[in-house]
């Protein structure tokens, strides 16, 4: 992973997404929706709890790190948070398919952000080549509040820690 680019207090840089948002229509999995951008613009004046995953289905993303924001997602509403998002290298696709499977529904947004491209000029992406994942998306989260970072935690090694949902939690 490249050195850190952003830090506690520094204003949120601008940042386009691939998102499919969640629809009735795409519940029973029939249908895979249409991608659209969300701008991090779109979070003036909010609370956001942004975490990242180096990929969908992967199993500690898949297994430890996105299951506990869902099922805390309330605890995350009543300390204020307005927006929930988890962001990935995969494309939106991907992303909505797994957010599906996971029961996201509209409590937690899907962000693709390809090759990392947005996540990588804030330092917060890693090489994973070796294992045929290409650049992704390093595991860490953040607090943003009205586009200011309150919060952030970059993995030191393999597993969930300071990225956690129990880890934010306690930082709100």
């Amino acid at each position: 992973m490249a050195s850190l680019k952003i830090s506690v207090g520094d204003t949120l840089p601008k940042g386009t997404f691939g998102t499919v948002p969640f629809t009735e229509e795409l519940a029973d999995h029939s249908a895979c929706g249409i991608p659209t951008n969300l701008s991090t613009d779109s979070w003036k004046g909010k609370k956001v709890v942004l975490f990242s995953v180096p990929g969908a289905f992967t199993p500690t993303c898949h297994i430890n790190h996105l299951p506990p924001y869902l099922a805390q997602h309330n605890e995350f509403k009543a300390k204020g948070v307005d927006v929930i998002a988890v962001i990935a290298a995969n494309d939106p696709f991907v992303l909505s398919g797994w957010g599906r499977v996971e029961g996201l529904t509209d409590k937690i947004i899907t962000l693709s952000d390809p090759n990392a491209a947005w996540s990588g000029s804030l330092g917060l992406s890693v090489d994973l080549s070796e294992r045929g994942f290409g650049i992704r998306t390093a595991r860490y989260a953040m607090i943003i509040d009205d586009l200011v970072v309150k919060y952030i935690g970059v993995e030191p090694g393999p597993g969930v820690t300071v990225s956690g949902a129990d880890a934010v939690l306690a930082k709100l």
